[in-house]
């Protein structure tokens, strides 16, 4: 093939997309968003913090806290859950990785990735540099998320990429610049710098259970806060680095005109969507159709001779019947499906060790078969669809579907639920007292001139 280079005789001018991007980030305040919007922040801060500190009892994290500590230095940071303050880099990455290790970190459908765990530990982080306000924080996420969350709308990641570690980090960088007081000349640098920093991150990792996964959040964190200092130094990226990458290279079909359609009218964050099954997000339209036929009928697992689930295309490609560890297990339908009905729900223990071993839900997963139907994958992103049929033993056939998960946009889980899912992750880290605490200081996260106590209680 012959090879063609293009000579570049000079920098092109900066988009005109990018240069809105710049004056808007610049100029929003906490006082020009919407009351859903601040709402739902506090929610996402909250439900990743939770995440956060749940995540970080796995062994992996703890060993990780160990290591990074003596590599990376003590500092002021909370890495949360692990009882330990950290360098920024420390607590970035170590924040990032263990917000993802359960899978319990709330999403965008339309974005098809998670924003939120993103950004929020390295804005937690900024803020505390900053000396920031409640309001700083609040305003900084929700800015960092919809930058994120509009690259992922407006592009088309390649299908061999996994979403985390790509677009996210330049919303961390634009979280972080914004509670650095960045012009809005420095913002249109950080994104076209951080599109240049995301991970290669490949899907694969996460099909085979490939724990390195949990970390590109860590990663998209961590770079996102170097990316001002890189930029405060005066490093400089492409004209229109994100059109190029999510264009050329991680993605294609980039649309730019999605980057200011309704911009400060429409806000991604308030369309998210937050998770109660301890699994990856394409499991949940069958679970949630499972929950419907359970109500219905009362039968026991032993009494399943098969369940045949018909979905959309990224969830019937989970149809691993023999997961090898936890995060496998999570990225498994017939796993998902067959623990879920031996244990009653899919909890955090579902998805464990003693679980995955346990004959009855390894024989019931073998019994779960996973199919494609095209009209389903046609509904994407605005739906994810899932049809699931459960025949007894007895011959009877049992059905349900589902076109809107519990969670989503159009079906959302209220403040009390969010409330409930934190106090059960945080709870047994702390104590119910403590956690308690905690919840109450981030509801009032826009009243708070200081976040100090919020840290402090973080880092226990």
């Amino acid at each position: 093939m012959r090879i063609v280079a293009e000579p570049v005789l000079h920098r092109p001018p900066t988009p005109d997309w990018a240069l809105e991007w710049g004056r808007f980030a610049r100029g929003v305040r906490y006082e020009d968003l919407p009351p859903e919007v601040v709402a739902r922040t506090r929610l996402v801060i909250a439900d990743c913090i939770g995440a956060i500190a749940s995540g970080a009892q796995e062994p992996e994290t703890q060993a990780l806290a160990e290591r990074l500590l003596a590599t990376s230095g003590i500092g002021p940071h909370p890495l949360i859950g692990a009882r330990r303050r950290g360098s920024a880099a420390a607590a970035a990455l170590f924040n990032g990785t263990a917000g993802t290790m359960l899978e319990l970190d709330e999403g965008n459908q339309f974005a098809r990735g998670h924003p939120g765990i993103h950004v929020v530990p390295a804005a937690l982080i900024a803020a505390q540099r900053a000396g920031a306000t409640g309001r700083d924080l609040i305003a900084a996420v929700a800015l960092g998320y919809e930058a994120g969350a509009r690259i992922g709308i407006a592009s088309k990641l390649r299908v061999s990429m996994h979403p985390h570690g790509t677009w996210g980090t330049i919303g961390a960088a634009v979280a972080v610049a914004k509670l650095q007081g960045a012009s809005a000349e420095q913002i249109v640098e950080a994104m076209s710098v951080a599109s240049s920093l995301g991970l290669t991150t490949s899907r694969r990792t996460m099909l085979e259970g490939g724990t390195v996964r949990n970390a590109f959040a860590g990663f998209s964190n961590q770079i996102g806060l170097t990316v001002w200092d890189l930029v405060a130094a005066g490093f400089t990226g492409e004209a229109d680095g994100v059109g190029t990458v999510y264009g050329t290279i991680a993605a294609e079909d980039w649309r730019p005109g999605e980057m200011t359609d309704a911009l400060g009218e429409r806000w991604e964050i308030a369309r998210n969507y937050f998770k109660r099954h301890a699994c990856c997000r394409y499991n949940h339209a069958a679970l949630d159709a499972l929950a419907e036929i359970t109500t219905r009928e009362r039968f026991a697992p032993s009494d399943v001779a098969g369940v045949t689930i018909e979905t959309y295309v990224w969830a019937a490609q989970l149809a691993s019947r023999e997961p090898h560890n936890m995060l496998a297990a999570k990225f498994s339908l017939p796993f998902s499906i067959a623990t879920t009905l031996v244990h009653g729900a899919a909890t955090v223990d579902a998805f464990r060790d003693a679980a995955r071993n346990d004959p009855a839900v390894r024989n019931l997963a073998r019994r779960v078969t996973v199919v494609e139907d095209p009209e389903l994958t046609a509904r994407l992103p605005a739906q994810r669809p899932a049809r699931v049929r459960v025949t007894l033993t007895d011959g009877r056939t049992l059905a349900a579907e589902t076109f809107t998960n519990k969670g989503d946009t159009e079906d959302p889980y209220g403040p009390a639920e969010i409330e409930e899912k934190f106090l059960e992750l945080t709870a047994p880290v702390w104590s119910a007292r403590e956690a308690g605490a905690l919840w109450d200081a981030l509801s009032r996260l826009e009243t708070t001139a200081g976040l100090d106590d919020i840290y402090a209680l973080m880092a226990r």
